[in-house]
């Protein structure tokens, strides 16, 4: 196998804070790497560094000569496309936009559209690209795309398939992925799968779907508090041989915190000990006090729920009901009973019915026919997906305290920011806005607010985006532990077999079947799930045939430049907090109060100056989102 990237000592920063130190990493041809780690431990930096979009601080990063690379990013954006081809055509780059403007206009009539064509037809001339239409239709084709489809009448998990098939299109020697599945159904995640195995090139991929993992990966490298570390094996004999590590890793810790007890008694001896005492035996105490509390900062998430009073013994209980929507059942004649403690998993594409389930047993939707009854005492906690309940603009500690330093778990008073440490989240976080957390810690963030309250009833809506593989881990041990009922919405295929005791599947046309046991024992049973229709039909407002080429050019800079101000953003404002941190370490020293009096004034008015340009720089972030958004 020949090297495509190699990675030598390579080192990178943002701000004072380092993501990956000294990393010596090679990716060979043909292999299928998959990079795993804890949410925020560097995955996309190192991803980044890879393709280029990040240049290292210290270190080198080689590429093979004329190497070809396409990324399926986790957000699916397709700018100013207006058709699947357009969006697809866009995977070949400029070239490609004006073979889809050329398609638009072939049959338009008119001296202007002519005009157009002969100009559109000029640069695709000159650049020998006319081949190019057939190998964005042989894509499409194998994809089942219909390369006439408006973008905007398409599902999410459509659309996550153009946009695969806009990073195939150029035949690329090594693909990228970053978090391919989330968002995705199980019938689509199972298809891309296939797709992902029949690729003859080099694959990358960051993930969280271990069964993806499972089938997938010939390689796992591992990213663990700024250490990147190769495995070359599959997934399962990385986490035996992992575990095993950390087996030998436990003992070398407690051999280092046996000397670093010894050392901190050594240090607390009396004056004379003080005044004799050895300076670099106190710098490497110092060290090795750095060195567990980094250790300790990732130790295991500890979760905890508050299971509340206990439930009767029927939860819910279902009778002939059906749910008509639109002339179409979502629910025909069920007939199901919900008894405390049953774990209950919901399967089945998008917008097939799920959430509609869980409407009807909470009350927010009546049923067309039948009765639906509700056990006594049921308190109810719900994980919604689209993180509706957090208030971007609150802080941390206010989603989970309410203006309270302290909150009841299970009986007992807990310090707000105490809490939300089992979450791992350090203080600054507890008191920084929701709106700057990754999308995984605004999970857990929901998780913690969910688990504050007492319920004997979780309803959990695709709980595992966006969650590191350890705090999915924990989640399933939480949820082993937790005496109460839940109902689960989720297509993470492993998480369903390590959760729940029966599956309720949606068949569709309003058929819903139980069957006792995960999602792999379904499966070998012969169950299997039916894909989502695509969209036949476009809305009346998508038609593509009158819009102006030029003016879609100018939206399409204009993005282009507000995503690069959106992606400049945080490491402005990670600078401008260094800059404070470091500022305000300096005003905290003893010897600071005795400098003179206009020094100290300076150093006060620049800390605010430095506070109110980062919350500028927050607000600005923020405004670019949602221009972003709306672009």
């Amino acid at each position: 196998m020949s090297v495509v990237i190699n990675l030598q000592n390579v080192s990178i920063a943002f701000g004072a804070k380092p993501v990956l130190r000294d990393v010596n990493l090679t990716i060979e041809s043909g292999s299928r790497y998959c990079i795993t780690g804890y949410n925020g431990s560097g995955k996309t930096t190192l991803l980044n560094l890879m393709t280029g979009i990040h240049l290292p601080d210290s270190g080198q990063v080689t590429r093979s000569t004329n190497l070809t690379f396409s990324t399926l990013s986790q957000s699916v954006h397709f700018g100013d496309s207006l058709t699947t081809f357009d969006a697809v055509a866009a995977g070949l780059g400029p070239i490609g936009e004006v073979l889809g403007a050329y398609r638009r206009l072939k049959d338009q009539a008119g001296d202007d559209a002519e005009r157009r064509r002969q100009d559109f037809r000029a640069e695709l001339d000159a650049a020998e690209a006319w081949h190019l239409e057939a190998q964005v239709d042989a894509i499409l084709d194998r994809l089942s795309l219909d390369g006439d489809q408006a973008i905007s009448a398409l599902s999410g998990g459509w659309g996550k398939r153009v946009a695969i098939a806009r990073s195939l299109v150029a035949n690329p020697e090594v693909w990228v992925l970053d978090e391919p599945t989330n968002h995705l159904d199980i019938p689509t995640i199972e298809w891309l799968q296939s797709e992902l195995m029949r690729y003859q090139g080099t694959l990358i991929f960051v993930s969280h779907d271990r069964a993806l993992m499972e089938a997938l990966a010939t390689c796992v490298v591992d990213v663990d508090r700024g250490v990147v570390k190769l495995w070359p094996c599959g997934y399962n004999a990385f986490l035996e041989r992992r575990e095993a590590e950390r087996e030998r890793l436990a003992e070398a810790d407690a051999r280092f915190d046996a000397k670093l007890a010894e050392e901190e008694i050594w240090i607390r001896k009396g004056i004379q000990a003080r005044r004799t005492r050895n300076e670099g035996r106190v710098r490497a105490l110092k060290q090795m006090r750095s060195e567990r509390a980094e250790r300790e900062s990732r130790s295991h998430l500890l979760l905890e729920v508050d299971a509340g009073q206990r439930s009767g013994k029927i939860v819910s209980a279902f009778e002939n009901v059906s749910f008509e929507l639109g002339g179409q059942f979502l629910i025909k004649d069920m007939n199901w009973v919900v008894q405390r403690g049953d774990r209950i998993g919901l399967v089945g594409p998008n917008g097939i019915g799920k959430s509609t389930l869980i409407k009807l047993l909470l009350g927010e939707h009546s049923a067309s026919s039948g009765s639906i009854s509700t056990g006594t005492k049921i308190e109810v906690a719900y994980f919604d997906q689209s993180r509706a309940a957090l208030d971007q603009e609150m802080t941390v500690n206010e989603a989970i305290g309410a203006g309270r330093d302290f909150i009841e778990i299970n009986g007992q008073s807990i310090h707000v920011v105490s809490y939300l440490k089992r979450f791992m989240f350090d203080s600054a976080q507890a008191r920084g806005k929701i709106r700057t957390l990754s999308g995984g810690q605004q999970n857990r963030l929901l998780m913690a607010q969910l688990f504050a309250q007492p319920a004997n009833l979780l309803i959990l809506d695709e709980p595992t985006n966006d969650l590191d593989i350890e705090t999915l881990e924990l989640l399933e041990a939480l949820l082993h532990e937790y005496s109460g009922t839940v109902l689960l919405v989720s297509h993470d295929r492993r998480f369903l077999d390590e959760v729940v005791t029966s599956l309720l599947v949606f068949k569709g046309e309003g058929e819903v079947e139980e069957h006792v046991g995960g999602f792999s024992e379904w499966v070998e049973r012969g169950g299997r799930l039916q894909p989502a229709k695509v969209p036949t039909e476009a809305s009346s407002d998508t038609s593509v045939g009158g819009v102006d080429y030029e003016t879609q050019k100018k939206k399409r800079a204009e993005r282009r430049r507000l995503q690069k101000s959106y992606d400049e953003m945080p490491s402005r404002i990670q600078s401008l907090e260094s800059e404070e941190e470091a500022l305000m370490k300096m005003m905290s020293a003893t010897d600071f109060f005795e400098r003179p009096e206009g020094e100290q004034k300076a150093a006060y008015d620049a800390a605010g100056k430095l506070r109110d340009e980062i919350a500028g720089l927050y607000d600005q972030w923020a405004d670019l989102e949602a221009r972003l958004e709306s672009a």
